[in-house]
């Protein structure tokens, strides 16, 4: 299965992430609320504080986040952990919907948990770009894996591609690892350069505030657009505080499809919804009365709209001919009223 042709639609994957607060029915309510705001997939993250961390209060694993400072890593893990008892659940509700569901594989156990519900993708985040051996256990699985490339160097994408190659499709993220980035630390331009060195699809997970760096994303050739999303704006979860609202999530789907709509293709000229435009065109008209045998001049022809007369770029030409008859005034000019 392709999930990432060059001619196909971006697709656009809401990130749960932490925001379920633990609570289950609002895990399915915000799959239900991804796949109604137009999602094409809805992503959580399979992980354990045990499989990312060790239980250690020592500064090593000390936060110093703004958002998150005041705890060990250990313990944020455990508040934003989605329990791997719910996977099942989850992955039903979002069949029945009608939503790709997948996650984000940190260790083989998470990648064997996910291979029995049988998802369709297989994510590998930035921080775990760098652990090849991983990258190299999910391509087995052969399914279309997906790397974001957060504060990795050239070297350390080119090494996780290489450790992908027994997978056939394989698409990198544009991403910058911090909470909330900052829009001028975006630097879409390097979607472009992307694309050109590795030669694959290429997206954002966007973690700035808001939608506009997506959709601009998108103009620059994203195909994919991962975004975490929050069924409030009011609540209080890990990730909550740099997520979209289910309106923005709406929003941001359908600026994408018209931002795709209008990138369209190389095109000059008119096209057949112009047509009805045609007479705002500037052509050439008589503003005087011109009597039979009288000049045409720079007084009595000018270029004015509309556009039934001679185009404005035989002008020159014009004058100095003669009327062959009475031109009114308000008459398009044509070469069979002149000598």
């Amino acid at each position: 299965m392709r999930f990432f042709k060059k001619n196909s639609r971006c697709f656009i994957v809401a990130e749960v992430s932490a925001n379920h607060a633990q609570d289950i029915k609002k895990a399915i309510s915000m799959i239900r609320q991804a796949k109604r705001c137009g999602a094409d997939a809805v992503k959580f993250q399979a992980y354990t504080p045990d499989t990312l961390t060790i239980d250690s209060n020592n500064r090593y694993f000390k936060i110093r986040h703004t958002k998150w400072k005041g705890q060990t890593l250990y313990k944020l893990y455990a508040k934003a952990a989605t329990p791997w008892s719910w996977f099942k659940e989850l992955k039903k509700v979002a069949d029945s919907e009608g939503i790709i569901f997948f996650a984000s594989a940190f260790d083989k156990k998470s990648v064997d948990l996910l291979e029995e519900l049988d998802v369709p993708i297989h994510k590998i985040t930035s921080f775990e770009i760098i652990d090849q051996p991983l990258i190299e256990y999910v391509a087995k699985t052969r399914k279309p894996l997906i790397l974001s490339t957060g504060m990795a160097t050239l070297r350390e994408i080119k090494e996780a591609l290489s450790a992908a190659k027994a997978t056939k499709e394989v698409a990198l993220l544009k991403c910058v690892s911090s909470y909330p980035a900052s829009a001028e630390d975006m630097h879409l331009r390097t979607i472009e350069d992307m694309h050109s060195r590795f030669k694959v699809p290429i997206g954002i997970s966007d973690h700035s505030l808001g939608t506009a760096v997506s959709v601009a994303a998108v103009a620059l050739g994203a195909k994919i657009v991962e975004k975490h999303f929050t069924l409030s704006s009011r609540s209080k979860t890990p990730d909550s505080f740099f997520s979209i609202t289910p309106d923005e999530l709406k929003r941001l789907v359908a600026d994408i499809r018209i931002t795709e709509d209008a990138l369209g293709k190389v095109s000059y000229g008119k096209n057949p919804n112009e047509n009805i435009n045609r007479i705002f065109r500037r052509s050439l008209f008589a503003v005087k009365d011109i009597l039979k045998g009288e000049l045409i001049t720079e007084s009595n022809v000018r270029s004015i709209r509309p556009s039934h007369g001679l185009k404005p770029e035989h002008y020159k030409k014009a004058l100095g001919g003669r009327a062959k008859k009475k031109i009114k005034k308000g008459t398009p000019l044509s070469w069979n009223l002149m000598e």
